[in-house]
C-alpha cells in the first residue's frame, strides 16, 4: 500500500535553491513538487526544456515570463499553464517588493508552491 502524503506539509523554512520532489516517475510522465522561496531564473538565462510541461501554482504568488511575450503572467493559487517543449521561459522576482504586487517588469514571490507534470 502506498503511504499517504500531503503536498502542503514538510515545507522548509529556508532554501538556497528550489526544492524539487519527484512524486511520480513513470513511462511518459513525471510529476514533481517544486518549492521556491523567491528563487528566480538568473538574469539573461531562460529555461528551455526538452519535454512538454504542465504547471499549477498551489500556494503563494509567482510570475512566469515567456520569451515571446512582453509581460509576465502573474500566477495565483489554482492558476495553471501548459508549457510546450522548447518554449523559453523564466521566473522573475523583485526581492524589494514582498509578495503582494507587481513592481515594474518584475514580480515579488511569496513562498510559491508549485506542482508540475512533465510529459516525456
Amino acid at each position: 500500500m502506498e503511504p499517504l502524503s500531503n503536498l502542503l506539509r514538510d515545507l522548509p523554512a529556508s532554501l538556497t535553491a528550489e526544492l524539487v520532489d519527484v512524486l511520480v516517475d513513470a513511462p511518459g510522465v513525471k510529476l514533481e513538487r517544486i518549492v521556491s522561496l523567491g528563487h528566480a531564473t538568473p538574469p539573461g538565462e531562460w529555461y528551455d526544456q526538452e519535454t512538454n510541461e504542465w504547471v499549477i501554482l498551489l500556494r503563494g504568488r509567482a510570475a512566469l515570463r515567456f520569451e515571446d511575450e512582453s509581460a509576465p503572467r502573474v500566477l495565483e493559487p489554482g492558476d495553471h499553464v501548459r508549457i510546450a517543449a522548447h518554449r523559453r521561459h523564466r521566473v522573475r522576482v523583485d526581492r524589494a517588493v514582498r509578495a503582494h504586487r507587481l513592481a515594474g517588469p518584475a514580480l515579488a514571490l511569496s513562498r510559491p508552491l508549485v506542482a508540475g507534470c512533465r510529459v516525456t
